[in-house]
This record gives structure tokens, C-alpha cells and sequence, in this order.
């Protein structure tokens, strides 16, 4: 429900400081300051505080400090504990004190409309769904009870259900194999040889020429490679399905019994229906 907290200031000056501090503080609807040049005339603003007021008597308290040269500031909220915090904030801002405001004018001869007055004037311009808080004036009770019903709703979330886990590793096994390898050695020995020479090898001069032999050793030695080859694979796949659940759970929603023919409250001093309520800050 929509809530109007207000506070009535002598100058312009301090309701635009507390309305800049409130700006700057809070996230609500509208912000206004109220003169005797806003909403027309005198009835025309009469009808404007009628619809936020109803007829609690604050109504004319405030349009009588309008038409004395006051200043009304107004700020619509949504939620108690911004009311709250609003009404704190405005009392330390000089806003002026209703009550002494109100003894003050009666010395002078003042005399506020009655409340039934008030709810006469107001008319059909009350919404009876707006609250008003304000800075400097009484308490009055308002209760609520919140409508409530539920409704199912049904989503789904992925949870682990188990799996394989496949982990695979290099592993080394000695192997032996045979190869036979061949080498090759140079010898140099001297055989001993007793042969004559005749006149015609002595004519033959290989036999006393230079000579150089040369004799090369080989050998074998084993030489490994390693060939590799796939002999089988392992496959790890994941298959999905699905299938419909019906859930079943129960909601609560809230019942009225409304008993509109209770008798013995006096509603005399104040309208209730018209969902107007404040409080006193000296309190």
C-alpha cells in the first residue's frame, strides 16, 4: 500500500533541504512541496489533502499552515521500513511541531472543522488506499492481512548419479631377443721360408719394389628399433534418456472469514476506512 509521509515547514528553504536530503538518502515515488499556489485555490487544495488525509483531522491542520504561509512537504513510499527512516530524517530538519502549532492558533481563536466535517469535504476523492505518516502528528492503528496463495512450480536440476572412470598409463616389461653378429680381425705373422733364388728371379724386381698392404677389420653390432602398433581400443560413451515423473506436493492459500455484523466499536473519532494513520514524533 502506497504511504505518504509528510511534515510541514515555515520556509521554503528548509522543506527544499529536507527534500534534497531525502533525495539523496531514499528511492521513493515522488517528492513534493506543497504551497499556497499549488492544487488552485483554497478549495481546490482543500479536495487535494482530502484525498490523502480522509478525514483525519491533520487534513486541516495542514491546510490551515499552508494558508498561513507554510510549507508541506510530501514523499510517497511503499514499505514501512522506508517510512520509518523518512520520518526520522525529517524530524531533524526544523519541520514544525503540529501539536504547538495547534494550541498556538487556538489561543489565537482557531478552530479546526471537526472530523466529520472533514470527511463530508473530502467527498468521493478518497482512495482509501493510501496511508499518510506524518512528522508532527498522533498515532492512529492500521492492520494488515496479506492475501497469500501459492503456486507450484516444478523445475529440475542435474545431480550425479554414479559413472566410470577410465584411466590409462604407460607401463615397461623387459623383453630379451637373440642376433648373432659377425667380426672380423686382421692377424700379421711371419712364416719363416728357406728358397732359393735363381738368376731369373733376381732379374724380377717386384721382388725389391715397395709395398703397402692394407687390411680392414669389420664387426656387427646390434642395432634396436621399436615399432609401435594399435591392438585394440577402449570406448567410454554416455547415452541419455527420458521419462516423465509426476510430482506431487500440496500449496496453501489464505481464506477470509469477513464478519461484517460486529457492534460496539466506536468510530466516531477516527475513520479507519480511510487507511489514514501517523504518529508523533515527541512520543
Amino acid at each position: 500500500m502506497s504511504r505518504t509521509v509528510t511534515a510541514l515547514y515555515d520556509s521554503r528553504a528548509e522543506a527544499e533541504s529536507a527534500k534534497q536530503r531525502l533525495e539523496s538518502s531514499f528511492d521513493t515515488d515522488s517528492i513534493k512541496i506543497v504551497d499556497q499556489n499549488s492544487h488552485g485555490d483554497d478549495a481546490d487544495r482543500g479536495s487535494w489533502l482530502g484525498s490523502i488525509f480522509g478525514s483525519h483531522e491533520d487534513r486541516h491542520t495542514y491546510d490551515e499552515g499552508i494558508r498561513r504561509g507554510s510549507f508541506l512537504l510530501c514523499a510517497q513510499v511503499d514499505n514501512d521500513e522506508d517510512e520509518n527512516r523518512i520520518v526520522s530524517v525529517l524530524e531533524q530538519t526544523g519541520s514544525v511541531d503540529l501539536e504547538q502549532r495547534q494550541s498556538d492558533w487556538r489561543n489565537d481563536g482557531w478552530q479546526p472543522k471537526s472530523s466529520m466535517q472533514g470527511s463530508q469535504s473530502a467527498g468521493m476523492g478518497q482512495s482509501g488506499s493510501q496511508g499518510i505518516a506524518s512528522s508532527g502528528g498522533r498515532a492512529l492503528e492500521e492492520e494488515h492481512i496479506p492475501i497469500v496463495e501459492e503456486e507450484l512450480r516444478v523445475g529440475k536440476r542435474t545431480v550425479s548419479r554414479g559413472g566410470a572412470r577410465v584411466r590409462s598409463y604407460v607401463e615397461e616389461v623387459p623383453v630379451e631377443e637373440s642376433v648373432n653378429l659377425r667380426e672380423e680381425h686382421v692377424s700379421v705373422e711371419r712364416r719363416p721360408v728357406d728358397q732359393r733364388l735363381g738368376a731369373a728371379d733376381m732379374k724380377d724386381e717386384s721382388l725389391f719394389r715397395d709395398r703397402t698392404i692394407e687390411m680392414t677389420e669389420t664387426a656387427e653390432e646390434a642395432v634396436v628399433a621399436k615399432e609401435a602398433r594399435v591392438k585394440e581400443e577402449l570406448v567410454v560413451s554416455k547415452t541419455a534418456t527420458e521419462h516423465t515423473e509426476q510430482v506431487h506436493d500440496t500449496v496453501r492459500h489464505t481464506e477470509v472469514d469477513v464478519d461484517e455484523g460486529m457492534a460496539g466499536n466506536d468510530r466516531s473519532s477516527t475513520d479507519r476506512g480511510s487507511g489514514a494513520f501517523g504518529f508523533d514524533k515527541n512520543r
